[in-house]
């Protein structure tokens, strides 16, 4: 019997899109447990690849089954997934990657088609991908219906663009589709926690020396661009004062820098939620949603690792990661619980000076990095993560005490997920207001003109996707009884 000869990397990309239409997995998390399981055996080239097959077809995925379609008798449904996704990730290449030959697109996905499938399989699958040309995407823009060409010229599910289009014009919404789609940098936050020179970290309230140790930064930025760009990766500022924005890094869990806690990754639209709460060194705040960890590291950055901060998510192995980014940063003032904020309790009642909230939603401002997002969510489940969202807000709202104040925010772009909720609580707790959200005045924030244009009259920051960041809202509310 004549050997199958497979690509490896594009046998590895099969495998995790299987995982993530037939097990529900996230991209991100299968595909960085796959190349860990097979780094021995990969190249930065092999990884790059997969990732970008992996990413691209779970982007183009509504796009490319139209293709399909066009070209195959057997529906859908009736085309074995393993067969499915092998034609989807021979008609990405050929379409959407010109640097890739349509013969080695073709002559790859028939190998893989014999291996998973069977000599009709493969005959099918040499047969739709021999007609499929470019082309066959650039028709899609002549569709006359607006809401149907945006969706298949932009992979975009047509619930999604039908709600955008409630709230905005058609213009918007067909940029919001075309910016889902782009590929977004990796942003670093570099770790301000001032430290000794041994490395153990001091809590005392403005202490600049103890025992003759002086205390000093973790690492300087300019000296962490220096080792970045030592390993040949180009680095720009970002947006907010910790963060640098890296291109053509890989493998970045691994670097030693990383190891050490010298910084985290985390997207700057995620930095800028604890920013804009604002903690001071003494406060005793509650992050009721925290998981992974990114925003609750950042507060006890900024309040020097003082203060106290409570963080609470509904699964342990999600305040598992919460605990382990903070003890790679060096942070001591985090204590995790294993809470679930949609239920009330007596205890917290006016306990914290200031809270965050950063509510499940369903993540349609971060499609950019999670794309698989797309065909996880359905409309119909808008009225159940808002009524998760109020819920939690209702309850956290009486943790805060008098003179306290509290961000909601989501990394969603529906108004059901923001103003709706916020205007509708502000309408049943006339003792909270809105507080404008005051980028000029805040060092922490660099470019100060880019945020400050989208604060809407309400005081909400309403930001949708575009080339520098992802989708999100946040809102900065007061408590005062006394009103």
């Amino acid at each position: 019997m004549k050997t199958i000869m497979i690509d490896k990397t594009r046998e590895i990309a099969l495998k995790i899109l299987y995982k993530i239409d037939n097990e529900k997995a996230y991209s991100n998390i299968v595909l960085n447990e796959m190349i860990k399981q097979n780094k021995k055996e990969l190249e930065d080239r092999d990884i790059g690849l997969i990732s970008e097959i992996v990413y691209g077809t779970t982007t183009w995925k509504l796009t490319l089954d139209e293709i399909i379609k066009k070209y195959s008798k057997i529906k859908l449904k009736k085309i074995s997934p393993w067969i499915l996704n092998i034609l989807r990730m021979g008609i990405y290449q050929i379409v959407f990657l010109d640097k890739i030959p349509k013969s080695a697109a073709v002559n790859e996905s028939v190998n893989l088609a014999k291996r998973y499938g069977h000599k009709a399989s493969s005959s099918f699958v040499n047969a739709i991908l021999r007609k499929v040309t470019v082309k066959d995407y650039e028709e899609f823009f002549q569709l006359k219906d607006d809401i149907q060409r945006i969706s298949v010229t932009n992979s975009m599910p047509i619930w999604i663009v039908e709600e955008l289009a409630k709230e905005l014009s058609m213009e918007k919404v067909e940029q919001i589709a075309k910016n889902s789609n782009l590929r977004p940098d990796l942003s670093i936050r570099i770790n301000n926690l001032q430290i000794a020179d041994e490395g153990e970290i001091y809590k005392q309230k403005d202490q600049k020396e103890i025992s003759g140790q002086k205390l000093k930064a973790k690492i300087s930025k300019s000296d962490l661009i220096r080792r970045l760009e030592e390993k040949n990766i180009k680095v720009e500022q970002g947006l907010l004062k910790d963060f640098l924005i890296l291109k053509n890094a890989k493998n970045i869990e691994n670097m030693e820098e990383f190891r050490q806690g010298l910084f985290t990754i985390q997207d700057e639209t995620a930095g800028l939620i604890p920013i804009i709460l604002n903690p001071n060194k003494t406060d005793v705040i509650l992050d009721a949603c925290s998981s992974p960890g990114g925003k609750t590291t950042y507060l006890a950055e900024m309040m020097e690792n003082q203060g106290k901060i409570e963080a609470w998510d509904i699964h342990e192995h999600r305040t598992k990661l919460v605990e382990n980014t903070a003890k790679r940063l060096g942070i001591t003032n985090i204590k995790t619980k294993v809470n679930d904020a949609t239920i009330y309790d007596e205890k917290y009642k006016e306990k914290f000076d200031k809270i965050l909230l950063d509510v499940p939603c369903l993540g349609l401002g971060v499609l950019r990095r999670k794309p698989d997002i797309k065909w996880q969510k359905s409309k119909e489940d808008i009225e159940e993560i808002t009524k998760t969202q109020k819920q939690i807000l209702e309850n956290c709202s009486q943790y805060l005490k008098n003179g306290g104040e509290l961000v909601y925010s989501t990394c969603s772009i529906l108004k059901q997920e923001n103003d709706n909720i916020i205007n509708e609580f502000l309408n049943e707790h006339k003792e909270f207001y809105t507080e404008k959200i005051n980028i000029k005045k805040n060092n922490k924030i660099q470019n100060k003109d880019f945020f400050e244009k989208y604060i809407t009259n309400d005081n909400y920051l309403q930001v949708y996707q575009n080339n520098e960041t992802d989708g999100f809202f946040i809102c900065k509310m007061k408590k005062n009884n006394k009103r």
